[in-house]
This record gives structure tokens, C-alpha cells and sequence, in this order.
């Protein structure tokens, strides 16, 4: 089955993608409606834009970002930690990713590499933070293949049971 990654209109397929997000995170129905009212504020955003990653005419991955702005409650959550390790001028000049999933069912495929490479590719910022569940995971990995760096670590969303780390990788993206 052939996969196609091209922009999505995020709004209108919020539900299809936070299925995606649902499944490959391990959300719950109130989880996923609280993330619904975000995700569609998020697209309101300057610079906000979306890609989506299709196998037969379905959904199977996602992502999203925009240009970082200090006044958004993503930045002012992970300032002071990046302040402490002296990488706060990370937070100007970058290209945030705010949310990547891949079902399950297409993990370890290159998804969810085509989709970030393919977003910062279009980015016009120099670099691109993000933050990640802080354990050794698939994810973590991925993202170190590309060039991503560990910022600060122990960061602790407010309601997020596990502690996060924010990483930061010039732009483009390392590729293989």
C-alpha cells in the first residue's frame, strides 16, 4: 500500500488525526477532547501549518508546528528549564513541533521521518525545538538520526504524569 505525505488540513480532519494520536500515545476520550480544543487553537496560529501521512485514502500519521512564540504556554512552560541550561535563545528563531504520531501499525517505516523532515523543510527559521516523553524510546531516537540534541530534561508539564525533555536540532534536518 502506497503512503502518501501532504499537507492536512488539520481542522477539518482534527477527529481522524486524534484517533491516530489516541492510539499511538494511549489517550483516553476526555484526554482526547481536551487536546481537541488545543489542536484547533494551535491551527490559529501564525505560521501554524500540518502534514498528514495517508495508506489507502486513511489517516495513519500527523504533524503539526509553527514558528515558536514566547508568549505561547508551551515556551513559557519550558523557559526557566532551558534557561538553567543556558540554551533559553533557543526559544527565538525556531520552528516548533508541536505534535508527531505514526499509528502503530506504520511505527519503524520512515513515516514519522518524512513527515518532520518534510514540515522543517518548508520552515524558514534556522532551527527546530520540541519536547518528547524524557525516556530512551523510539522517538528519542528518531529524533537524535536527525540532528535533535537534548536542551533540558526533567521538564514537567503541568497534568503530564511523566517528566519530558525539550530537544533542539539545526535546520534542515540531518538526513541519513
Amino acid at each position: 500500500m502506497s503512503l502518501v505525505i501532504g499537507p492536512l488540513d488539520l481542522p477539518a480532519h482534527v477527529d481522524e488525526a486524534l484517533a491516530v494520536q489516541a492510539v499511538a500515545f494511549g489517550l483516553g476520550p476526555d484526554e482526547v477532547a481536551v487536546r481537541r480544543q488545543i489542536v484547533l487553537r494551535h491551527m490559529t496560529y501564525r505560521g501554524a501549518r500540518a502534514l498528514g501521512a495517508t495508506a489507502g485514502g486513511r489517516l495513519v500519521g500527523f504533524v503539526y508546528g509553527m514558528p515558536n512564540d514566547r508568549t505561547h504556554w508551551w515556551s513559557t512552560v519550558v523557559e526557566p528549564y532551558l534557561r538553567a541550561r543556558g540554551h533559553e535563545d533557543w526559544l527565538d528563531g525556531s520552528f516548533v513541533i508541536t505534535e508527531l504520531h505514526v499509528h502503530p501499525a506504520y511505527q519503524n517505516r520512515g513515516v514519522g521521518r518524512s513527515l518532520i523532515t518534510t514540515i522543517t523543510d518548508s520552515a524558514t527559521e534556522p532551527r527546530s525545538i520540541l519536547s518528547a516523553i524524557d525516556i530512551e524510546s523510539p522517538a528519542r531516537g528518531l529524533y537524535r538520526s536527525l540532528g535533535y540534541e537534548d536542551l533540558a530534561r526533567q521538564v514537567l508539564f503541568p497534568s503530564a504524569p511523566r517528566p519530558y525533555a525539550v530537544m533542539g536540532a539545526p535546520l534542515p534536518l540531518r538526513r541519513r
